[in-house]
């Protein structure tokens, strides 16, 4: 370290003894730290205490012949179950008893995040409306989500307050504490392998998109996407909260179906 090294006498081995340790190991907070001593080393020179010049933290032409960044990771896609064998699967979850198994049902019901999902507590439904408003600080996103529970989450919600036991509507064993993501992944694992939670959020897509005439921007509103064009998420105020009851309902009838009634009516 050179807490103590007057500023004036930072040079290139003395940032390079700072990230060596940390670069393998925590590569993104090692680049960091490296463009903060960038950035006091600048600051300094502006100021007259250390000669302008070349900084000995910078990193092109430079400190990039001593430490490699690595390449930006893939992105990974859930592995997905297809839409068309999800009724069987469903009917098979529906046999099992425990809290996971309600949480995984109501998790794809809805096409939520398994965090949203384990985190909701009672105060946030209103179950005279059917509706779940997740408050913004769980969201992905950072903004309320109202989802317009159909009759079959609905039921799993009443299922789960006649054994109510704590804040949370799907309590972990241990006392105060929500179902863990464990729980969860270990129930798939017992019903079908290479699959994940997440995974259902893409079935849910792939059966609007292909099943179904709701738009594309009911289907992103159901998935609490982010709207990536900044100046038409400025104009959209409204959630389209009626048409994605109209939705749900119908993925709900859907994924509740037998495999002899899997004909969903087209709604826009």
């Amino acid at each position: 370290m050179f807490g103590g090294l007057p500023v004036d006498r930072v040079d290139t081995q003395a940032v390079i003894s700072v990230l060596e340790p940390i670069w393998k190991e925590k590569p993104e907070t090692a680049d960091r730290v490296r463009g903060r001593i960038e950035a006091v080393l600048n600051f300094a020179a502006t100021r007259g205490h250390r000669p302008a010049g070349d900084n000995p933290a910078r990193w092109a032409g430079h400190l990039e012949h001593t430490f490699k960044k690595r390449k930006a990771k893939e992105r990974v896609h859930h592995a997905a179950i297809p839409y068309t064998e999800l009724p069987e699967f469903m009917a098979a979850l529906r046999g099992i008893d425990g809290a996971s198994a309600r949480a995984f049902e109501f998790t794809i019901l809805n096409a939520m995040r398994t965090s949203e999902v384990l985190g909701a507590r009672w105060e946030e439904f209103d179950l005279k409306e059917r509706v779940w408003t997740v408050p913004a600080e769980r969201m992905k996103a950072e903004r309320e989500h109202r989802v317009p529970l159909s009759e079959a989450a609905y039921d799993i919600v009443e299922s789960m307050a006649a054994i109510r036991t704590g804040e949370f509507v799907f309590p972990g064993s241990k006392p105060g504490r929500p179902l863990g993501h464990s729980a969860l992944r270990e129930r798939l694992k017992g019903l079908r392998r290479g699959i994940t939670p997440h995974g259902m959020r893409s079935a849910f897509s792939d059966w609007c998109a292909e099943r179904t005439a709701f738009s594309g921007e009911v289907r992103e509103m159901a998935l609490a996407h982010v709207i990536p064009n900044k100046a038409e998420a400025a104009y959209r105020r409204g959630d389209l909260f009626d048409k994605r009851r109209q939705l749900m309902d119908a993925w709900a009838r859907y994924c509740m179906a037998t495999p002899a009634a899997r004909v969903v009516g087209l709604r826009g």
